[in-house]
């Protein structure tokens, strides 16, 4: 049998998701859903410094007991990427607010075709690469994609 190496699904994680997932009550919220999704391999997950940096203040000034989980999360389910240079974006201003600029850019250049965030409207206009979404809105979408497997879909497990 030929094993073949298939595209994960690769998707931007802003703060605020990063911050519901880490200080999540149950295991069943779309942000925890989501990261889970990261950790076992099923979508590829990106975020930046800036998301980062942002989620770690939050989290230490409104829930410091959840740091050590936030660290574990990021290390097991994210891949963390540079900031955009001011110069990448001064060709988008306009296409989202201006403190979440630099998070759209940074998911067009990393490629991702989806961003999830709470904050959709920080992303508009926005741009015709990326999807922006809530976790929910995501977390439907894969659950919609995975109903419609059939026996057909040759699965090399």
């Amino acid at each position: 049998m030929t094993e073949t190496n298939p595209i994960k699904p690769r998707v931007f994680i802003d703060a605020d998701v990063l911050f519901a997932g880490t200080a999540a009550p149950s295991e069943y919220g779309a942000s925890l859903v989501i990261l889970r999704m990261a950790e076992i391999t099923l979508i590829e997950a990106v975020t930046s410094d800036q998301v980062i940096n942002e989620t770690e203040r939050n989290l230490a000034e409104k829930l410091p007991n959840t740091l050590p989980t936030f660290r574990m999360l990021v290390s097991r389910c994210l891949r963390v990427v540079s900031d955009p240079e001011q110069i990448d974006l001064k060709p988008h201003v306009g296409i989202a607010d201006p403190k979440d600029l630099p998070i759209l850019i940074a998911a067009m250049r990393e490629e991702c075709p989806w961003l999830v965030t709470f904050n959709t409207r920080h992303f508009q206009p926005g741009h015709s690469d990326v999807t922006v979404l809530e976790p929910g809105g995501f977390v439907m979408r894969v659950r919609d994609l995975l109903t419609r497997l059939t026996p057909s879909d040759n699965f090399p497990f």
